[in-house]
């Protein structure tokens, strides 16, 4: 195992900045963002991907710093019901994917992504509860009509590039807990799994442990932060 650090958290340094900071504090490897809610401020896919001359470059960063990529992350929401907003997201995850089989890393970290509630609709739609009957109808659209098939496509491309998708589960988005992560993998297949990240279960009440059980083979790669919980006095 190796101790990664999220190097978005420095976006504020240059790229070579950055990786000189996380190798003086002792990590071996980094997570990259390359779009999407984490931004492209170290990493922007595209460029890399049209510019060997860059990609030698950003590689050369890294060997310097002895740190190898544990993950490339382009948190968005690829179903968004805008279609503008939709097709941005999406393209910035292809093209992270890409750059990913470039660099030889075998995983990407996004979100599910969370569509309206109907078609038509101008904003995502985050259901929770089964009833009443509404809401069983939104989540039958959601899944059946837009998350299913997106990334059923979406999973043939990753796997034809050598890449797996590791989804983070977060409320706001249709897979926020072990049970729904699961239920999108049983529909788009093994190369799509979770992004662990026990943060976003404590505050939903979930035991990350008994959720780690859960999940077993479908936990791809692992986030952890601080977290308080504040309990009644």
């Amino acid at each position: 195992m190796k101790l990664s650090v999220f190097a978005v958290l420095l976006s504020n340094k240059s790229f070579a900045e950055a990786c000189a900071y996380i190798r003086k504090a002792g990590a071996q490897a980094v997570e990259i963002g390359c779009g999407g809610y984490p931004g492209d401020a170290h990493c922007k896919p595209r460029e890399l991907l049209d510019s060997p001359e860059k990609l030698a470059e950003f590689k050369k960063i890294l060997a310097d710093n002895e740190l190898s990529v544990a993950a490339l992350s382009v948190h968005g929401n690829p179903v968004h019901p805008d279609p503008e907003t939709a097709a941005r997201y999406h393209e910035a995850f292809e093209d992270t994917v890409l750059l990913a089989e470039k660099l030889g890393v075998d995983t990407v970290v996004t979100f599910s992504g969370c569509p309206g509630g109907a078609p038509g609709d101008k904003t995502p739609n985050w259901v929770t509860c089964p009833w009443p009957d509404d809401f069983s109808e939104i989540l039958r659209y959601q899944w059946d009509e837009v998350l299913i098939p997106y990334w059923k496509k979406t999973a043939e491309f990753c796997k034809a590039h050598g890449v797996r998708v590791a989804l983070e589960m977060h409320p706001g988005f249709c897979v926020y807990n072990p049970e729904t992560l699961l239920k999108l993998r049983a529909a788009a297949g093994p190369a799509v799994g979770a992004n662990f990240d026990p943060s976003h279960l404590f505050w939903q009440g979930i035991d990350p442990v008994y959720a780690i059980r859960a999940l077993g083979e479908a936990i791809h790669y692992f986030h952890a932060k601080d977290t308080k919980i504040d309990e009644l006095n």
